[in-house]
């Protein structure tokens, strides 16, 4: 059973999607309370390698309104991912040979944790964005006119 956090609409869009992980991550304090309201935004974020662990940076989670003083942290702050080191080798395999990217799709809680899905991706040229788009709005008229039509 998951529940969605937020989801990175924008990755699609920017990245061909090569393969898919699931991965922990490590909150401080107040941070899974203000995940559960919905205070969290992934744009602009991605993964980076550093001493054999992946860290997600740019991904924003909001100070939680109700922490007391001592429990306020850096809202854009550095997280640590949890993968299996033989994920965490592949990854910096491919990122380090064909020059790809690691980019967090979503983040969802699944059986009360904090779960983040991370993608090993390509980035896209402008025709494969003008390319994606007309695709998109193919579809979209193919199934205005099947509703039209029925």
């Amino acid at each position: 059973m998951k529940k969605t956090i937020t989801v990175n609409r924008q990755a699609s869009y920017e990245y061909f999607i090569e393969d898919k992980y699931e991965a922990g991550i490590v909150l401080e304090g107040a941070e899974v309370k203000s995940l559960r309201q919905g205070n969290c935004n992934l744009k602009d974020s991605f993964c980076y390698l550093s001493g054999g662990e992946i860290y997600i940076k740019n991904m924003h989670i909001a100070v939680y309104d109700k922490a007391g003083a001592f429990n306020s942290h850096d809202s854009k702050r550095d997280r640590k991912l949890l993968l299996h080191k033989g994920e965490i080798a592949k990854i910096a395999g491919k990122v380090n040979a064909k020059g790809m990217t690691v980019v967090p799709l979503s983040l969802y809680f699944s059986q009360g944790l904090v779960k983040a899905e991370i993608a090993l991706c390509r980035g896209k040229q402008n025709y494969d964005k003008k390319r994606s788009i007309a695709e998109r709005d193919k579809k979209r008229e193919m199934e205005r006119e099947l509703k039209n039509y029925s």
